[in-house]
């Protein structure tokens, strides 16, 4: 039976990626299928992988198809993340495409990866947290 695995994150510098994941989602590195072109992050409470980073020459795309989305339960929660996750060394995006009241900001990682960090309590749905 076919099942979705992990997310795969390409990146240029794979110890840097390693460090500002890690430090961003509160995973650790994991010696699962590791290489010098791979990393198997795992959440850090033991529940199993969360993410891995793929070493590749290719450029991050300037609007991909496919991202992440980190959650948090309020604008306070977001604003706070944005901030800690800029200090890791990510950096916010000059973003085109935000609607009039986004709920989400655009940052890219190290490696300028696109991904959002994205207000639940003003979600479009309004359903607030996930359970």
């Amino acid at each position: 039976m076919l099942r979705l695995g992990i997310p795969v994150i390409g990146v240029t510098d794979l110890p840097r990626a390693v460090t500002f994941w890690t430090e961003a989602l509160d995973l650790v590195a994991a010696e699962e299928w590791r290489s010098a072109t791979w990393r198997t992050l795992h959440h850090a409470d033991g529940s199993g992988r969360a993410l891995a980073l793929m070493l590749s020459d290719s450029p991050p795309e300037p609007r991909p198809r496919l991202h992440l989305d980190l959650f948090t339960d309020s604008a306070e929660e977001q604003r706070a993340e944005v901030g800690r996750l800029t200090a890791l060394g990510a950096r916010p995006v000059d973003w085109e495409l935000y609607p009039p009241q986004p709920d989400f900001v655009v940052l890219a990682d190290p490696d300028d990866n696109l991904f959002c960090v994205v207000d639940l309590s003003n979600a479009p749905s309004g359903g607030g947290p996930v359970p």
